[in-house]
């Protein structure tokens, strides 16, 4: 049986193989990324990884998470996604995971197409079966990275999308969001208005409440996109931002507060 680094190593000569670096993948810049990018479809990382769990699916746990691990280590930015995609059909692998292992599998992850597959395939699941505890979450929504703040709340989605195999957990989800109400960074405020838009779908009422006692701190964007959210079922309407009702005005004791510019 081949050992696992000469797993790891078919793989990303597969994905060398695939590569078309004149077309990497756009999503994965913008803020320095590190990671080497071959330019893959999607449709190519997953035949990929669907291969790798085929030929994974008889090896001890351990080795699974081991062969996730060096594909993350690798610093190619669709060695990582491969890793995800493993970790989440393999359940047994999933299963063994500890926090140690989630830091593991995210360092170096600066980018939030890494980031966002890491916390719906890899950390959210992990957190919702109890293998890691709200303590965990809470240390890195208090992080001084950007990328493990928007994980944090990224992580929250697996709770409640059914797809994910979430079935709700609408008090767990607000306490997080909480944690980062008043963080203006525009990842984290693009990710606590998808937190918050997917708990909607859950419980529009505690949403609401949260938007209004919040109102004073969270960013524009967020007010905008989950408010169109309960209102009209999405993100962003037809006709751009009409639909949308205005933030809700200040206190007295509030209106000498500059508002804060939104995030795009």
């Amino acid at each position: 049986m081949r050992n696992t680094d000469a797993r790891v190593r078919e793989v990303r000569e597969r994905l060398d193989r695939l590569a078309r670096p004149a077309s990497a993948h756009p999503a994965s810049g913008g803020y320095g990324s590190r990671l080497r990018r071959l330019g893959l479809r999607t449709t190519e990382v997953r035949a990929v990884a669907r291969n790798l769990t085929r030929d994974c699916r008889a090896l001890p746990a351990h080795e699974v998470v081991r062969a996730a691990q060096g594909l993350v280590e690798s610093g190619v930015f669709e060695g990582g996604l491969v890793a995800f995609e493993l970790l989440w059909h393999h359940r047994a692998a999933a299963a063994t995971l500890t926090a140690r292992d989630l830091a593991r599998l995210v360092r170096g992850a600066d980018n939030w197409v890494t980031t966002d597959t890491f916390a719906c395939l890899v950390s959210g699941p992990v957190w919702r079966r109890g293998q890691v505890g709200d303590a965990w979450n809470a240390r890195w929504a208090h992080s001084r990275d950007r990328w493990l703040r928007r994980i944090a709340l990224v992580s929250t989605v697996p709770l409640n999308l059914p797809s994910r195999g979430g079935t709700g957990d609408v008090p767990r989800t607000l306490r997080v969001c909480r944690m980062l109400v008043a963080d203006h960074d525009d990842m984290v405020v693009k990710a606590l208005s998808w937190a918050l838009r997917e708990v909607a779908k859950r419980d529009p009422a505690a949403v609401r409440h949260f938007l209004e006692r919040h109102r004073a701190s969270i960013a524009a964007r967020v007010m905008r996109e989950v408010t169109n959210k309960l209102t009209t079922g999405l993100k962003t309407p037809k006709g751009g931002r009409a639909p949308c009702a205005r933030r809700p005005a200040r206190s007295p004791a509030q209106s000498g507060l500059a508002p804060r510019k939104a995030a795009r």
